[in-house]
């Protein structure tokens, strides 16, 4: 792998669960220990899940039918991002804060915009919806159109909607949803892994395609 290939790696798979490709001008399998690359998007089939844990150890988890594009990462240092975006764009997630300062985190879905402070969110993205549910932390939650919530509680949920044209919000703290009916279709799928833990060869980097042993 080259130096730039290398600063381009910015996350690792820790839990593959069936079918998981990486997005380009072909789709590409994802096997446990692959790294997860810079401005690329992840999607995962019916049936399918997969955790991955970014460089700061940010923890991210994706449930079935899933397709989740990392839009930017800006380095701090070599384990805290200055700037990352996420862009969640259909099907559900949890998403756990890792060691950046907490105003580095854009979390998008295609209707709304969530700002985290020491958090663990579950986020369902579907056609006309999205639901962002509090499990610990806190979060404001905005609309495209800016009309935002904010989210203390542990179960706060924000609720967005739209329909002819208008997008609507509405907060609750009686989720009618959470990432948790996930946690049985893949082994290790809600636990939280540091980076350091999940890489214990990141030097030398991963060969592409390669896998580590000993999981």
């Amino acid at each position: 792998m080259t130096s730039a290939q290398a600063q381009t790696r910015v996350g690792e798979a820790v839990v593959i669960q069936n079918d998981v490709v990486r997005v380009a001008a072909s789709t590409t399998p994802i096997n446990v220990g692959d790294g997860m690359l810079r401005d690329e998007t992840v999607r995962t089939g019916a049936e399918s899940a997969a955790r991955f844990v970014m460089a700061d150890s940010t923890n991210l988890s994706l449930g079935p039918s899933a397709t989740l594009k990392l839009d930017r990462t800006v380095f701090n240092d070599e384990h805290s991002y200055r700037d990352v975006a996420i862009r969640m764009t259909t099907g559900a997630f949890r998403f756990v804060t890792g060691h950046s300062e907490k105003t580095a985190y854009k979390i998008t879905t295609p209707l709304a915009t969530i700002g985290v402070r020491g958090t663990t969110l579950d986020i369902l993205s579907q056609r006309g919806s999205s639901i962002v549910v509090l499990q610990d932390g806190a979060a404001t939650v905005c609309t495209t159109t800016f009309q935002c919530v904010q989210l203390s509680q542990p179960g706060d949920t924000a609720v967005i909607t739209s329909a002819g044209g208008k997008i609507s919000i509405t907060k609750t703290n009686t989720p009618p949803w959470t990432f948790a009916a996930n946690c049985s279709a893949a082994a290790g799928l809600c636990a939280v892994s540091q980076y350091a833990d999940a890489s214990p060869n990141i030097t030398p980097a991963v060969q592409d395609g390669g896998m580590l042993c000993g999981r």
